[in-house]
């Protein structure tokens, strides 16, 4: 603790045989975990249309058990403390476009194209929005539903170079549309319930 009390205080840190490492042009990003439960549980009612108001009234009482825990020279040396907004829906929509833009690219180099309904995105923000997580249960979804079943098209052959692929979900289930420029539309189901 005093040695990073040095570090704040100093922009400087000794070790035990004198050398010197200088810490003045640093930027020191540090987390804690000290008001988890406060947060989770303030956390349960919030939505869109209090967020603001619970975010910073939740920020106010870690910041009261942050001087409870910590000692006060200790957090007299911090700049700035910051508590992160957790993800909202339309965070997540941002997150499956992020996602996608990595998914078309790598099925561009087998010429291979790609579109999700709004059906199947609103499908996928549904089943992975879990504000206490934030976009980790989406990103395993995103693999479980899209990735996996893909994959499997590409491997058994039904989905090959020139194939565009619109993904669709009909009663709960990623179905994959897909059209070769001379083909009609064929309907894969992923089967990956």
């Amino acid at each position: 603790f005093n040695i990073l009390l040095q570090v704040l205080e100093d922009g400087r840190l000794t070790d035990n045989k004198g050398r010197i490492a200088n810490f003045k042009n640093t930027i020191i990003i540090m987390t804690s975990n000290i008001g988890s439960d406060l947060i989770r549980e303030n956390f349960e009612t919030l939505d869109e249309s209090n967020m603001d108001q619970i975010i910073e009234s939740t920020k106010n009482q870690v910041f009261e058990l942050l001087k409870r825990s910590v000692r006060p020279e200790f957090l007299n040396r911090i700049d700035e403390f910051v508590m992160f907004k957790p993800l909202t829906r339309k965070n997540m929509e941002g997150i499956i476009q992020i996602q996608l833009k990595h998914l078309k690219a790598q099925l561009a180099r087998q010429d291979i194209s790609i579109e999700l309904s709004e059906s199947s995105i609103k499908f996928l923000i549904n089943e992975g929005y879990d504000m206490q997580f934030g976009a980790r249960p989406l990103k395993r979804l995103l693999q479980k539903k899209i990735l996996d079943g893909l994959s499997i098209a590409i491997l058994d052959g039904s989905v090959s170079p020139g194939t565009h692929v619109k993904v669709d979900v009909e009663d709960g289930i990623i179905q994959f549309r897909t059209k070769l420029p001379e083909q009609n539309v064929e309907l894969l189901k992923a089967g990956l319930n």
